[in-house]
Order: structure tokens, then C-alpha cells, then sequence
């Protein structure tokens, strides 16, 4: 009771710092994309990647929401997925009351430690709009790392900065927030993320242009790969002969006469 005989109100409780906590979650024992995976789908489209997973029976690819923050013809990242966890802040377990100093102690510093040369970090935020899960000096520091690229399932910030250094990122949009501003904070790192609307597990290939970004799963990607290059050249062929003047029916789909004819061409080269 106070001094006025009323029951006083439960003290708030301090958020636990990651000192008193466990740290953040991780996970240290996946394998990364070998080179060859890596060199096979360097000239594989996102959508081409996401039309052969589909016919191979694996229809979630497709990593909904990030677009290409700087759009240019040639925006294209293969690499092998490294991953970073946003969770929901409670104030019992991470405030974003102690501002940015804390935020060196989660796993948005710890995962950027772990990067190699050609490496892709995907962030799981949750589509948040109040979020900017990287800045300028994070993404300055990825790619001093050899980091290739950034596919974030919400917001940055430091736009301009970003753009100025280069690195490819694929985002939702952009906010002024940093990462534990509003309402999530970096949980864990490289373990299986929820990536607009996609599973993507650490060491995944990750192939991002300008129509987005699509998770390739390491057993599927030479595979993969010789059949969308061979899709490519047969695509390249029909468009050749649709800009000649051929008709849509005989040569797209490329079947009947016009595969023949693309068949043909291929004996004769």
C-alpha cells in the first residue's frame, strides 16, 4: 500500500540484457554452396530458376516483397544465402528503449562477422514498414566482407549511401528507423528463415534480378541450371524468329515446327 492506502502499481521490469540472456541464437554447422553450384547459375534468371524448381514439384520459391532498391538492366546476384532473424520486441526481453549501443550485441553484428566473399544475407522482418534492418555503415561493412548481396523481407535506411556503395539489395521500401527502433530486434542468425513467404535455410543459392529473388535448394542446382540454360537458348531462338515476324502459335511455346526448326539451327551451328 502508499501513503494513501492504495495498492501500488507492480514495478516495470527491466528489459534482460543480452549480457544476462543466452545471446543470440544461432546456428554454425551448414555447409555453403560449392563454387561450381554458384558458376552453373550465374546466367540463370529468377524466373527461369523459379519455372524449373516448379516443374521439379518445388512451388514456393518465389521470395514475395523485395524489390531491386536500385532497378538497372543488369541487377543479378547468384551466391549462397546467409540468414538474419527479426522477432518481435516485449519489454521483458528486448526494448528498443536502449537505443542503437544495444543493438551491437544481437545478432544483426553477429551475423555480419560470419560473412564470406560472395555470400547473400536474407532478412526475415517480418514485411515490417518501421524497420530498417540495415544502414550504411552494416552494408558498408558487408561488402568489405566480399558480401555479394542483401534480399530483405522489409526496410533500410541510408537509401542514397546504399545505393553509392554499390552492393545489390532487394528490400520492401525504406524507412528513417534503425533495426530496433519500433517494433522488432535481431534474434538469431543463420538458421531457417520465413522469407516473404518462403522458406530459406542457411547455405540455400539465392538468384535475385530484377523480377526478384527465388531460394534454389543446393541438390537441385546443376540440374537445375543445365536446363534453364538449354530453356534460355531455346527462348533466345523463339524470340529471334517472333521478332522476324514468325507467328506467336509456331514458335511459343517452342514446340512442333518451330522446335524442329530450333533443332536444325543447333545441328548446323
Amino acid at each position: 500500500m502508499n501513503a494513501n492506502g492504495h495498492r501500488a502499481a507492480p514495478a516495470a521490469a527491466e528489459p534482460q540484457t543480452y549480457e544476462a540472456m543466452a545471446g543470440p541464437l544461432a546456428e554454425t554447422s551448414f555447409t555453403r554452396p560449392t563454387a561450381q553450384m554458384v558458376t552453373a547459375l550465374s546466367d540463370v534468371s529468377a524466373a527461369t530458376a523459379c519455372a524449373k524448381l516448379h516443374q521439379m514439384g518445388v512451388t514456393r520459391t518465389f521470395i514475395d516483397g523485395p524489390v531491386p532498391l536500385h532497378r538497372t538492366p543488369d541487377v543479378h546476384v547468384v551466391g549462397g544465402a546467409v540468414t538474419l532473424q527479426f522477432l518481435p520486441q516485449r519489454e521483458d526481453v528486448f526494448s528498443g528503449a536502449a537505443q542503437e549501443d544495444a543493438e551491437r550485441k544481437t545478432a544483426l553484428w553477429r551475423v555480419l562477422e560470419t560473412i564470406r566473399p560472395g555470400d547473400v544475407l536474407v532478412v526475415s522482418a517480418q514485411a515490417s514498414h518501421f524497420t530498417g534492418c540495415l544502414g550504411d555503415m552494416l552494408v558498408r561493412y558487408f561488402k568489405l566482407r566480399g558480401g555479394a548481396g542483401i534480399v530483405v523481407d522489409g526496410r533500410v535506411r541510408d537509401a542514397q549511401r546504399i545505393r553509392a556503395l554499390g552492393v545489390p539489395v532487394w528490400c520492401t521500401g525504406v524507412t528513417p528507423h534503425y533495426a530496433s527502433q519500433t517494433e522488432l530486434f535481431p534474434y538469431a542468425f543463420n538458421v531457417p528463415v520465413g522469407v516473404g513467404g518462403t522458406l530459406v535455410t542457411p547455405g540455400d543459392l539465392i538468384v535475385a534480378d530484377e523480377d526478384g529473388a527465388v531460394a534454389v535448394p543446393q541438390q537441385r542446382a546443376i540440374a537445375i541450371a543445365e536446363d534453364a540454360l538449354a530453356h534460355q537458348d531455346r527462348e533466345a531462338f523463339a524470340r529471334h524468329r517472333l521478332d522476324a515476324g514468325g507467328r506467336l502459335s509456331d514458335y511459343y511455346p517452342l514446340t512442333g515446327r518451330g522446335l524442329d526448326e530450333y533443332l536444325a539451327s543447333r545441328s548446323a551451328d
